[in-house]
């Protein structure tokens, strides 16, 4: 390696590193005074769980029955006319009934709910979901209303769904381990943000995400197993609520009775993507197209003077590949954690990062960044000519990730691109799941890709292959090369 190289190769470190340090450090709370603890469930993993509660005590075996009748909602300042209010539900508004540990946002629940555009659906522990009768999805009116029901025994809790209360059919189950025999059951409203795009560069998208509010009116309900006589009933938000200017000023979340009536509105959601934004450890890599670029010039650099030298392209290869993966891998490995550390040391939310994820990020990361600076080398190689090989090298790698993980071009050409150029390797980066139960915008701006990791590693395997194959039968052709 020759003194250039070196200092480029380190260049590529500090540039990973100091951008993730700069990150972490100069990312703030917007809060007044101490944010709230973000929502967490059991296992430690970032949930959304902000809803409006009317609750009473339940005992270890008990149920509750309610007939819901009409369900609407609010959403605020659609586009394109950004001061209109107008009436609507989001596919994922949900209203029913819920039995939970408490009302400690984060805590263990099974719902049983009607949503705005999916019908019926048995939702626990903030991933699992389960669909009712098809027939569900049709919405209900007091000329068609929903019956709904949840039944506890133990530590098991049971969901039923019914269109005149007296044939039920049971949607799902869970265990919920742990749940006192005191838990709190009662009636939910909730409604996440309304997900629209604005659009920019060449088609690209941002988000633009309003307030909504979803309204669940109930009647002839019904509770049984209830401690101590039952007790009151109790109304108050789970999580953060009525701060908004709608609420202030026109509609405020929450629940009244009249005639044994209940209306309840409420916003927010109940499902496993955290409202309050967890930042994903590929947040910290903000370095890491600044160092794909000083290696891909390096490795198209080093092919071409391999190539004109005659010198041993195979070792070339091996070299340069093992130099890349060492640089990104101190690159990677010091980032990630310290920088995840320093955000959790300032109370901003941040996902959580199993070590075998981390594991897999870090050293899945670090063979991206080397087979792509091979892939350069190989081009350098069948080219000759360092500035064209580089620019190849930055046309098939560096700008498809560059404009893909900065949301410049439509999501589909964003998502073939991914699909089918060298870039497709940067999947190896993801941490986050896609949920079909949550409306989010899933693009690689926002950390999903189109391919698995292994699948987006197998495709820039394959380009390497092909242009080292190239590069070698070029050699073997030539009598001037060794």
């Amino acid at each position: 390696m020759t003194k250039k190289t070196l200092l480029a190769l380190a260049a590529a470190v500090l540039s990973v590193v100091a951008l993730g340090l700069l990150y972490a450090f100069g990312n703030q709370s917007s809060c007044d005074g101490p944010c709230p603890a973000a929502a967490q469930d059991s296992g430690g993993a970032l949930v959304s769980d902000r809803f409006w509660f009317r609750h009473r005590d339940l005992g270890a075996t008990g149920a509750i029955t309610v007939r819901l009748t009409s369900m609407t909602g609010t959403i605020t300042y659609p586009p394109p006319d950004h001061d209109e209010i107008v009436p609507g539900l989001t596919p994922w508004a949900k209203v029913g009934v819920i039995v939970k540990d408490g009302v400690r946002p984060g805590s263990p629940y099974a719902a049983l709910v009607m949503t705005g555009s999916h019908g019926v659906r048995f939702q626990y522990a903030y991933t699992e979901d389960v669909a009712g009768a098809a027939g569900s999805a049709s919405g209900v009116s007091e000329q068609s209303p929903r019956w709904l029901r949840l039944r506890r025994t133990g530590d098991t809790v049971e969901g039923f769904e019914s269109a005149d209360g007296t044939t039920w059919r049971k949607v799902g189950s869970a265990r919920l381990p742990g749940l006192p025999e005191t838990a709190q059951v009662g009636l939910l409203a909730t409604s996440p943000g309304d997900l629209s795009l604005r659009e920019i560069g060449l088609g690209g998208g941002l988000e633009e995400v309003r307030f909504t509010q979803a309204v669940g009116v109930f009647d002839k309900i019904t509770t049984e197993g209830t401690t101590a006589g039952g007790g009151d009933w109790q109304s108050a938000a789970v999580g953060d609520m009525n701060h908004t200017d709608w609420e202030k000023f026109h509609t405020a979340s929450g629940a009244s009775e009249q005639n044994g009536v209940v209306t309840i509105a409420g916003t927010g959601d109940i499902g496993p993507i955290s409202e309050d934004g967890g930042i994903s450890a590929e947040r910290t890599l903000s370095g890491l197209l600044v160092a794909l670029i000083i290696l891909l010039v390096v490795g198209a650099r080093h092919g071409a003077r391999t190539a004109g030298a005659g010198g041993d392209l195979r070792r070339g290869a091996v070299r340069i590949g093992v130099a890349a993966f060492a640089t990104a891998l101190v690159a990677i490995g010091v980032t990630v954690p310290v920088s995840m550390a320093i955000l959790a040391g300032k109370d901003i939310p941040v996902d959580q990062l199993p070590m075998l994820t981390g594991v897999r990020v870090v050293l899945g990361l670090a063979a991206v960044l080397a087979l792509a600076t091979v892939f350069a080398y190989g081009l350098g190689v069948v080219l000759r000519r360092a500035w064209t090989a580089t620019g190849v090298a930055l046309a098939l790698v560096a700008l498809p990730y560059a404009v893909t993980v900065v949301p410049f071009l439509p999501d589909v050409a964003g998502t073939w691109l991914l699909r089918l150029t060298p870039a497709a390797g940067f999947a190896m980066q993801q941490t986050l799941t896609e949920y079909a139960q949550v409306t989010a915008h899933y693009t690689p701006a926002n950390g999903y890709y189109p391919l698995p990791g292994w699948a987006g590693l197998a495709v820039l395997c394959a380009y390497t292959g092909v242009v080292l194959g190239i590069a070698l039968r070029r050699r073997s052709a030539e009598p001037g090369w060794r």
